[in-house]
Formats: C-alpha cells, sequence, structure tokens
C-alpha cells in the first residue's frame, strides 16, 4: 500500500529519535541527504566555538593548554568516539586526517613482519585509500600494493600478505563487509586489517573489540558532525599498541614532548600517533559534533535508519518506475551502510535539479546520485518530499535544462 505524505508525518510524531533534531542548525525548507559528505551544524557547535575563540583563546590565551584542557583533546575526544565505535576509551586518539593516519598505520604496521611484501586492497575502494597505500608501500623496502576485486579479498589472502586495507562501508554503493568475518580470515592468513570507517562510524553499530578489530580509521566531518576539514581517528587494538612505532614521527608524538630532546621516544600507547600541535578550534568543533550523540543508543539510530532506507526506496520504486534509476545499494540492512545509491545515466544533472529543488544529495563519478541516511536530523517526511520532487524532475524531465550540465565542483 502507498505510504501518503500524512502517513510520514505520522511516523515522525511517534519517532523516538525525532526531538534529536532541535540539536541542529538546518534551515525548514531544505532536505539534507548529504550527510555522509558533510554532516550537519550542531547548535553547540556555534557557542563552543565563541567560548573558544572569544574566551578561551581570547583571555587565558597560552593557558588555555592546561586551563581548558587543549592539550587532552584529542584523547578526551578519542575516548567519546571509543564509545561509538565499540572500543576502549584509551584505544581511539583524534589527529590529522584519514589520509595521513592511513600512512601512519600501515608503515607501522606492515614492519611487523617484514617477511610479507604484500599489502592488499579493493578496486573501487575509495580513492584516496588507494593512493596513500601506494605512497605507504614505497616507505617500507620490498612492500608492494595489490588490488584485487571486492569478491575475491578474502580468497586473495595468503602466505605473502601482510596488510589488507578496506572500507567497511563502500563509499558509493553503500555496501558492506562483515568486518568480524573478514577480519578473522586475514588473521587466520597471518595478516592484519585496516578499517576505514568513514562511512561508518556514528551510522550503523560497530562492535570493533567485539569482531577482532586491530587497525582501524575515519573522519569526522561526516556522520561525526565535526565541519568540514574535521579532524579524523585512529584505532589501534590495546594488545598492538606497544609493538607499533609510526614512521610519520612529531613532538606530541614523543613521551616527553616538553622535553624538547632531539632523540624521538615514542610516547606509551596510542599518543605515539600523534604528530604535530592539535588544532584546537576544529577539535572543538568535532567535540561538539559527537556530544549531539549523547543518549543516543546506537540500535536505535540504526532502526530507523533501516525504516528511513526501506521508506526510500519503497518510495523509488513506486513513483520513479520507468525513468532509468537503479538501486545499487544492497537491500538487506547488515550488507548496507546508511546511505542509499542509485546508477542514472544523467546522475550529475539529476543531483543539479533536485538542488535546485531544495534537496541537497551528492554525485559520484560516472553515474550515481547517492542519499545520505542520517537518523539524528532526517524525518520520513523529509525522505517523502524529497522523493516526490525527485518523481516530479524525474517525470517532467527537468534535469535536461543545459544549465544541469554545467559541471563545476560538486562534493
Amino acid at each position: 500500500m502507498s505510504v501518503s505524505r500524512e502517513d510520514a508525518r505520522a511516523r515522525d510524531l511517534t519517532d523516538p529519535l525525532r526531538a534529536l533534531r532541535d540539536r541542529f542548525l538546518i534551515p525548514e525548507e531544505l532536505i539534507y541527504l548529504d550527510g555522509n559528505s558533510l554532516g550537519a551544524l550542531p547548535k553547540a557547535t556555534v557557542d563552543k566555538q565563541e567560548d573558544v575563540v572569544r574566551r578561551q583563546w581570547g583571555t587565558s590565551l597560552i593557558r588555555s593548554w592546561n586551563d581548558h584542557g587543549w592539550i587532552d583533546a584529542p584523547q578526551r575526544v578519542g575516548a567519546m568516539i571509543a564509545g561509538l565505535i565499540g572500543a576502549k576509551p584509551h584505544e581511539v586518539i583524534v589527529t590529522d586526517s584519514v589520509t595521513v593516519n592511513l600512512f601512519k598505520l600501515i608503515t607501522a604496521a606492515a614492519r611487523l613482519s617484514p617477511t610479507r611484501p604484500v599489502l592488499l586492497s579493493e578496486a573501487g575502494n575509495f580513492h584516496t585509500d588507494l593512493h596513500v597505500a601506494g605512497g605507504a608501500v614505497e616507505a617500507v623496502p620490498n612492500m608492494r600494493l595489490e588490488i584485487v576485486g571486492r569478491d575475491e579479498v578474502e580468497a586473495a589472502l595468503g602466505r605473502d600478505t601482510n596488510l589488507l586495507l578496506l572500507t567497511h562501508v563502500h563509499y558509493k554503493s553503500g555496501a558492506r563487509f562483515d568486518m568480524g568475518q573478514v577480519t578473522a580470515t586475514a588473521l587466520q592468513a597471518g595478516a592484519l586489517t585496516i578499517w576505514d570507517l568513514s562511512h561508518s562510524a556514528g551510522a550503523v553499530p560497530l562492535g570493533l573489540n567485539a569482531d577482532g578489530v586491530e587497525l582501524a580509521v575515519g573522519c569526522g566531518y561526516k556522520y561525526l558532525n565535526g565541519g568540514p576539514g574535521a579532524p579524523a581517528f585512529l584505532y589501534v587494538a590495546e594488545h598492538l599498541q606497544e609493538a607499533l612505532v609510526p614512521m610519520l614521527r612529531g613532538w606530541m608524538g614523543h613521551a616527553a614532548p616538553f622535553a624538547f630532546a632531539d632523540a624521538y621516544v615514542p610516547a606509551p600507547g596510542i599518543s605515539r600517533f600523534l604528530a604535530g600541535t592539535p588544532p584546537i578550534l576544529s577539535l572543538t568543533a568535532l567535540e561538539s559534533g559527537v556530544e549531539s550523540f549523547r543518549d543516543v543508543d546506537m540500535a536505535t539510530l540504526w532502526a530507523k535508519s533501516i525504516a528511513l532506507f526501506d521508506l526510500f526506496g519503497s518510495l523509488v520504486a513506486e513513483r520513479c518506475a520507468g525513468h532509468g534509476l537503479q538501486c545499487i545499494s544492497p537491500p538487506e540492512p547488515e550488507r548496507r551502510g546508511s546511505h542509499i545509491s542509485f546508477r542514472h545515466p544523467n546522475a550529475f544533472e539529476l543531483c543539479q535539479a533536485l538542488i535546485e529543488e531544495g534537496v541537497i544529495g551528492d554525485f559520484r563519478a560516472p553515474d550515481i546520485v547517492r542519499f545520505g541516511i542520517t537518523p539524528l536530523y532526517l524525518g520520513y517526511e523529509n525522505v517523502w518530499v524529497a522523493v516526490d520532487r525527485l518523481a516530479s524532475i524525474l517525470t517532467d524531465q527537468r534535469w535536461r535544462h543545459p544549465r544541469f550540465a554545467v559541471r563545476g565542483t560538486v562534493t
């Protein structure tokens, strides 16, 4: 039976997470479906940033490193993220970017098994992961990067495999690996796995400790709502921390950073993966973003994600049939993340037409239009209206207007 707008509105009224939207600054007329590229702005971030700039920086100045906890921010925010991904507080630290953190983990972990020369990854992985992997293996003697198809990954694990680098939720399709199974298979082959959680953290339930995960990275600006270019996080299982020594080193990762010694001595535990001085303004914004999850049960969040995804998919199947849209995201919740993607020969133009109509999704080359399901602030009526506008654009073929074919920078 067809779902009406009134039906969707009624579901919003009984949604246990409905009040969470009030934690964010989102224009009422806008339907924001790009949270898997940039999360919405938490209202708390605005006041917190003003306090950090005007009072802490402006008044306390250098004293703020101690008086306002700036120096401990990477560990403090890391511990908050740990609670969202099923890790111990001292196993996660916030620092640098996903790219830099991948380089740190690859080059440090590869040296644990110097006789194994292969870093294995998936064709079609997020391109920065493959780019940094290609550079990282050049920094480790006798290492090489091998790339295989997604369905061939586990079979390709062998006696030469040193590390396996995978993205948990695929950035285009939303397809999700079975983290526990893949990690266990790699360990049986004698390899460590590095997981990129950029499209997982804050979106799907994660249990890094329960799944035996040993190494991971993730970004802060997507589902964690940390703001544009927010710092990333890095996870190392407790039992590996003292065995890994980063090749990319800096004073904040030193055992005694204010001793100003010439020789490098790694800090104990996860802190050795710090490098330069922490970026306090962006770290504070990320802290506010993660605080948006306070009192939120991830199982409840995921249940709403499933329901929103299913509503989106069923409405598209019903109202957009015959217009060339092909859903490429797995229908089974356990096999996907929290975005829904469609292939269309004119995906770019379609995405631009939707933006003009106040529905912000995003385009992924060459032919994917992608919509983020962000249950913290997305409602059932939002989904209904988004598909209604999509159906109207397809029916009237408004995406054919020449102005939508002009390709600029699209995130």
